[in-house]
């Protein structure tokens, strides 16, 4: 029995491997015509598989591969001057919705190097950009949606800092008085927080900002002459969660409003410097201050709630805070080092 000569033979493994492909596939000549299509090409297009071998590919079904642009690439392709890799068409059809493609296509060695074929590939990817849109629009809604309850939120604690700010006028107790201004600068920081949240993106907090406004807000509610008194912000590039930059701005509020109480007495003259910075995932936070410094002894102040926050925070994550001699004044500094081995939430400072 005589053999089929090893160019036959590879040439039907190639038809084999084609018409049954789960893949839309098309194998054809290097004029375009179709030596064989998968059954899956057939299926994904309306196609009748008794028509097509022998066809041209402009000729299938109603015309609709009639593509100039991709038979020139085609014709491209099987010259060797150009490949079709990842070409995307919008494929149309009478009364049906337009369905994005990305085709591909190469040559096909079969042994015939007197004749070039060309194996084309096709990729229905209609639902898959649909399912992106909608992702994307679902994104980008939420974000609508999460900026909106940002400036509700920033809205209400404007508001409730206002309802502080009447009652501490109404108080006749100094000591009522004080524990509800104090509580007005609380709500302004988160309000603070919250204003800078609204302008953020992916959820970080730039911290030079946020502390600015901050500051801004103690300076207006507090500074009763800016000439005498200032807050001034040396903080870096920083950016953190907004979980993490709550903390932050409660110990800088803490601080700021402990250093314009007690550290210039009689009018004195002077400035509350906050200064952030970070290096990798350690990071340095001061309230520093060039008042009367920090009385000791029998002089020294009852802690009180706000030094109460900051020590609460400081031992709950860990941290390291030193009281120091400014020289004038009084420093503040609290020390995060992860390097020395310590996991804290404060670890996504960036």
């Amino acid at each position: 029995m005589q053999k089929n000569p090893p160019l036959r033979f590879e040439a039907a493994s190639t038809l084999a491997v084609v018409v049954s492909s789960n893949e839309p596939l098309l194998f054809l000549s290097d004029d375009q015509k179709i030596i064989a299509a998968s059954a899956s090409f057939c299926r994904a297009f309306d196609i009748d598989p008794k028509t097509v071998c022998g066809q041209s590919l402009s000729e299938i079904g109603n015309g609709e591969w009639a593509m100039p642009q991709l038979a020139s690439l085609l014709t491209a392709t099987a010259s060797g001057s150009a490949t079709i890799e990842a070409y995307e068409i919008d494929f149309q059809r009478p009364n049906q919705k337009t369905r994005h493609l990305v085709v591909n296509a190469r040559t096909l060695d079969d042994g015939d190097i007197d004749h070039i074929r060309l194996l084309l590939a096709i990729t229905d990817v209609t639902d898959a950009r649909a399912e992106a849109r909608l992702k994307d629009d679902l994104v980008r809604d939420n974000a609508i949606l999460l900026q909106e309850v940002q400036h509700r939120v920033a809205n209400s604690l404007q508001i409730i800092a206002s309802v502080l700010m009447q009652s501490a006028r109404r108080v006749q107790s100094e000591e009522a008085r004080g524990h509800l201004h104090n509580a007005h600068h609380r709500v302004m920081s988160i309000a603070a927080l919250q204003r800078q949240l609204s302008t953020s993106h992916g959820g970080k907090v730039e911290l030079r900002t946020y502390f600015t406004q901050l500051c801004q807000s103690l300076g207006a509610s507090m500074i009763a002459d800016p000439d005498r008194l200032s807050i001034q912000v040396a903080v870096d590039d920083s950016a953190v969660a907004a979980d993490v930059s709550v903390r932050l701005g409660l110990v800088v509020t803490e601080l700021v409003i402990n250093a314009l109480k007690h550290a210039f007495p009689d009018e004195r003259t002077g400035a509350i410097v906050i200064y952030y910075h970070s290096s990798g995932r350690d990071w340095t936070l001061s309230v520093t201050d060039n008042g009367i410094g920090m009385p000791a002894g029998r002089d020294a102040p009852k802690a009180g709630l706000g030094t109460g926050i900051v020590e609460a925070l400081a031992k709950c994550l860990n941290d390291d805070i030193q009281l120091s001699d400014a020289g004038p004044g009084a420093a503040v500094t609290i020390n995060h080092r992860e390097s020395a081995g310590l996991r804290t939430d404060l670890s996504t400072a960036a």
